[in-house]
């Protein structure tokens, strides 16, 4: 029986070498594609119609939306409205993602920090560049935050930076390993009741129990995927706001 890592295991479908890169398509970037059509998909297909009464397609739409439409408006404040696709973005595809990994035998693309150190760099390096395109060198007050006592300013600078430059680390550590810890865990209690299951009928009754466990550990996994998801993208409004209004 497979161990509980190996459902993390990269696996090519094409090879792809280019001079002295491989960029091969894999697993990973099959999920991620498939996460990309099944977002555009529900996006689209949902909101074709515009029906005054919503379909459930449409329903799941409008929620996704305005449940990120809330979150921004909230934790990024009013400025932040024309960055409001680009949270969405996150929001979807990190969703999408952590939801197609439930599915058995399916990628779970946001379990390798590679993919969510990407992401997480990515918005880091957005909200940085903001903040010097609007603020320019005055965004550096960012580290100083004002009213800070001039004589323990020497002490508060460090640890400003500090803090600002570990955000992608937290960012993208934060997902992965909720992602990781708690498929691992499935898959442990899945490989018990196996186990037990050829240990006769005591061993199938026994089976049973880490087979109940699963059942709530996948329900509980099902709420994790939207919560991280939530987290990832509300932390991403945060370090946006403080980017606008240097907070």
């Amino acid at each position: 029986m497979a161990g509980p890592l190996e459902q993390f295991e990269i696996k090519q479908i094409v090879h792809l070498p280019v001079g002295g890169l491989d960029l091969s398509f894999t697993n990973s970037a099959l999920h991620m594609v498939a996460a990309i059509v099944l977002a555009t998909g529900l996006l689209i297909y949902g909101m074709r119609g515009r029906a005054m009464v919503p379909g459930r397609l449409q329903s799941m739409a409008e929620l996704l939306y305005e449940f990120v439409a809330g979150m921004v408006k909230e934790n990024a404040g009013e400025k932040a409205r024309p960055y409001f696709p680009f949270i969405f973005s996150l929001f979807v595809f990190v969703l999408f993602g952590n939801l197609l990994g439930l599915i058995p035998m399916a990628f779970t693309f946001t379990s390798h920090i590679i993919v969510t150190f990407a992401l997480a760099m990515m918005v880091f390096l957005f909200v940085t560049i903001l903040g010097f395109v609007r603020h320019g060198l005055h965004f550096l007050h960012l580290f100083l935050p004002e009213g800070t006592p001039w004589f323990i300013a020497w002490l508060v600078i460090p640890i400003e930076i500090i803090s600002y430059f570990v955000r992608p680390v937290s960012l993208s550590v934060r997902l992965f390993a909720n992602m990781l810890a708690g498929h691992t865990m499935l898959k442990v209690f899945a490989g018990f009741s196996v186990s037990l299951a050829g240990m006769g009928a005591v061993g199938l009754v026994g089976g049973l129990v880490p087979v109940a466990m699963n059942v709530a550990l996948f329900g509980l996994e099902f709420l994790v995927a939207a919560i991280q998801a939530y987290v990832f993208a509300l932390l991403s409004c945060v370090y946006l706001r403080d980017a606008l209004e240097l907070h």
